[in-house]
């Protein structure tokens, strides 16, 4: 009879440990990104973005879909690992504005002019072709 309850109890504590370390679900969530209108900030915050590592040291963001034409970054990242608020804070740390969260200045000051806000001269510039044609189609 020891050994049975003795069983029941290391089945039991197995599974529940199980159910703890089972990672959440990842999920999507889409954020404003107005500055977001070119390729060379398309690939600058792509490239941050898959660096990015979190406050535990491990990597949360699974995809990265950026639209260029409505200026949003749609995000698949671990909820486990990462809230939406870091990843607000991150997209800023990048330069770049994000939902409501304004940029890092000295990030921010390090973006070519292309990738600027419209009010410091930024997005198309003159004699330029539009921002939104691939580098390889100019």
């Amino acid at each position: 009879m020891k050994r049975l309850s003795l069983v029941v109890f290391f089945i039991t504590f197995i599974l529940s440990a199980k159910s703890q370390v089972t990672a959440q679900k990842p999920v999507w969530a889409t954020i404003s990104v107005p500055q977001m209108k070119c390729w060379v900030c398309k690939e600058r915050l792509e490239d941050y973005l898959t660096k990015e590592t979190g406050a535990s040291g491990d990597g949360g963001i699974l995809q990265v879909k950026i639209n260029m034409y409505n200026g949003s970054v749609r995000i698949q990242y671990s909820p486990d690992r990462f809230t939406l608020d870091y990843l607000r804070t991150a997209i800023a740390n990048a330069g770049y504005d994000a939902d409501t969260v304004k940029a890092n200045e000295d990030s921010y000051k390090m973006l070519p002019p292309i990738c600027k806000r419209k009010d410091d001269g930024g997005g198309p510039q003159k004699g330029q072709p539009p921002c939104t044609i691939p580098p390889d189609q100019r």
